[in-house]
């Protein structure tokens, strides 16, 4: 029993080409470890509770963040496999010598260095918000094929989202439930498995920027993949521009180099 199993989800047809190189990249990292991949379509909201399907039906992004963890569930009771990872689709590894998971703990989430604008009555500027991120999940098989802290985390999830009944943002039971259980016990993070916001994004594009430089100086490590949270961006955001530029670059280039006039 010793293969990983690395999952990823999204809706059935072509992608954009932005997409398809982000799942590529994913797919190839997975190959050369000698990792399982699995792309999963549509089904996998049948991981959604019957008696939560029609509350979520118009709140995709908490319907995925649920039912991926019934899905990271239902593949650890296969009994070929040790190991389950998600990614989502818009996770980039773009230094993928560098990215690597842990074999020393049986279980890790993605690290969340959030830089955007602070409050400009309280304090001008930008402003760091360290968390964790459900865009990279990684679970071990332990005892009865299941993982405790999985266990928990889905079952809190789905409490949560049956008891709400007033405004639930996006994040509702992905980042902000996820930091408010690491908040608590100290999940372990793989540190290289980040995520970009929208700030941080621009100032890749510019190649150096603020943003960028308090993001990588707030990062435990040096990122080696990271979600380019497409549902955070701007409408007129140029995903495929970031993409290819993460791709490319080399961020301590990027922020070497500061910001350009």
């Amino acid at each position: 029993m010793t293969q990983t199993l690395v999952l990823q989800s999204g809706p059935p047809g072509p992608q954009p080409d932005w997409i398809a190189h982000c799942t590529r990249s994913v797919r190839h990292w997975a190959q050369k470890h000698h990792y399982d991949y699995e792309w999963v379509g549509d089904e996998l909201f049948d991981h959604v509770p019957l008696a939560l399907r029609s509350k979520l039906a118009k709140r995709p992004i908490i319907a995925t963040d649920l039912a991926r963890l019934g899905l990271l569930q239902a593949r650890l009771q296969q009994s070929e496999i040790a190991r389950v990872v998600w990614m989502d689709a818009d996770f980039l590894i773009f230094a993928p010598d560098r990215f690597a998971l842990p074999n020393d703990i049986d279980m890790a989430v993605g690290r969340e260095v959030w830089v955007d604008a602070a409050d400009p009555a309280k304090r001008p500027g930008l402003k760091v918000w360290t968390k964790v991120h459900n865009a990279f999940l990684m679970f071990s098989a332990l005892a009865d094929r299941r993982h405790p802290v999985l266990d928990h985390y889905h079952y809190t999830a789905q409490r949560l989202v049956q008891a709400n009944v007033g405004r639930m943002p996006d994040q509702f039971i992905g980042p902000k439930l996820l930091t408010a259980l690491h908040n608590v016990v100290q999940l372990p993070v793989l540190e290289t498995a980040a995520m970009i916001s929208p700030r941080v994004a621009a100032d890749i594009l510019q190649q150096g920027g603020p943003a960028l430089d308090l993001w990588l100086r707030h990062s435990p490590q040096m990122p080696a993949a990271a979600n380019v949270c497409w549902s955070s961006a701007p409408q007129d955001h140029d995903q495929a521009s970031l993409v290819y530029a993460l791709a490319c670059a080399t961020l301590d280039g990027m922020a070497a180099a500061g910001p350009r006039a």
